[in-house]
């Protein structure tokens, strides 16, 4: 038990390092998010489809079509979310759109006691507030906005935070369903609903489609988005939940040394007061939660 223990935290590591580091490919991709988001989705769906081929398994029809509803709802979400996180990638520093998109629990906080009728305790409040403040910060409306930090970017951001945060309710009331079909019946949904509006608004013939330019987008669709998402699954089992909930924070802690390191955008002082802010009131908030699974 305990080696599968390891074993499993090891996969979760990894797949929240390579999570960390999708800010940096997407800087280097020529084209629209649109485009991206739609290869991302199609590449992670069949290379998903070949994990549960190989492993001799298969979706359950049934368990699909009884939470279609809710499934469909997620992958567009998913679509938008996906679009809206490149944007700000684009607009903003690497690690203040990673930033910006972990409000995404703070919105789930907020909005649970409407959707999902959880009760808003005292420290969830306090957490929210605090998270909201080191947005603030990162920001720089109290003083001025940090080299290469935009509104705009930060605007994408947080809709980035919303669209997940709605993926992360609508998920709740999925029933007898398990992560993989989950999993693949949401990519794929985000791939069909995103495949029209980036048909109509695209042309693809003359977008830059240089080898580079293929390369890293099988490696975003297949690396960053297929293998992680196994290696993720793969592992929820073997972990207890405030475990996971805690080593997902290396994902904006690699985002941020990336950003430093490989592209030069430091945080600056009242980005770097704002990071653990709002890292640290969603670990608490984390800490908070009833614990479910095994021990981690």
């Amino acid at each position: 038990m305990k080696e599968e223990t390891m074993r499993a935290k090891g996969q979760f590591i990894f797949a929240m390092m390579i999570f960390g580091t999708l800010g940096i490919f997407i800087r280097y991709i020529p084209l629209p998010s649109t485009v991206i988001a739609e290869a991302r989705g199609i590449l992670a769906t069949l290379f998903l489809l070949l994990v549960v081929f190989l492993r001799h398994s298969s979706i359950s029809r049934e368990a699909v079509k009884r939470n279609f509803k809710f499934l469909f709802l997620s992958g567009a979400a998913i679509g938008a979310n996906w679009i809206l996180l490149f944007e700000a990638y684009r607009y903003t520093t690497v690690s203040t759109a990673t930033l910006s998109y972990y409000m995404a629990p703070v919105f789930v906080i907020l909005a649970s006691p409407f959707v999902v009728k959880e009760r808003l305790t005292a420290v969830k409040f306090l957490c929210a507030l605090s998270a909201f403040a080191g947005m603030v910060l990162i920001s720089g409306v109290l003083t001025e906005p940090g080299e290469g930090v935009t509104f705009k970017g930060i605007g994408f951001g947080l809709g980035a935070a919303a669209f997940y945060a709605s993926v992360m309710l609508l998920n709740q009331f999925l029933k007898d369903i398990s992560a993989y079909d989950m999993t693949i019946t949401q990519l794929g949904l985000a791939s069909l609903v995103l495949l029209p509006y980036t048909l109509f608004t695209e042309n693809l013939s003359a977008l830059p489609w240089a080898p580079m330019t293929v390369i890293l987008l099988l490696t975003v669709g297949i690396v960053h988005t297929g293998i992680t998402y196994t290696l993720y699954f793969g592992s929820m089992a073997g972990l207890h939940a405030q475990t996971a909930a805690l080593f997902s924070y290396i994902d904006p802690i690699v985002a941020i040394i990336l950003s430093a390191c490989w592209l030069g955008e430091p945080l600056g002082g009242a980005g770097l007061a704002g990071a653990i802010l709002i890292l640290g009131s969603t670990v608490v908030s984390s800490l908070g939660t009833r614990p479910e699974g095994r021990e981690g």
